[in-house]
């Protein structure tokens, strides 16, 4: 049995992290918050880091994530469910995923 790649993996995850947030204010986010495993400190070899970002765009909801991937370039395996200001505030306390991002804590990067 081989140990190591859950630490391994949760620090590649932390450092895509800090690369990602110093990025962030140029590709003009209002608020970034850290979901999925890393947030819920439960990182396995195969967790991914999931980001939920607010974002003025008008791109349809499956194709927003296309622009971080192409901006960000991610260096580890990463998830970005991209909402509209609006759609954040309509949806905030509707939709599982960000009632659970909510209440794991506070934006990890504020505009």
């Amino acid at each position: 049995m081989m140990f190591g790649f859950a630490a391994e993996r949760r620090r590649l995850l932390e450092a895509e992290l800090v690369r990602v947030t110093e990025e962030l204010p140029r590709l003009g986010v209002h608020r970034a918050y850290l979901a999925g495993d890393l947030a819920h400190d439960v990182v396995g070899p195969e967790s991914e880091l999931m980001l939920v970002i607010v974002q003025a765009t008008d791109e349809p909801f499956r194709r927003r994530a296309d622009f971080f991937v192409d901006h960000l370039r991610p260096q580890a395996g990463t998830r970005y469910l991209v909402y509209t200001p609006d759609e954040f505030e309509a949806l905030a306390e509707r939709d599982p995923v960000l009632i659970e991002t909510l209440q794991l804590g506070e934006p990890i990067f504020v505009a």
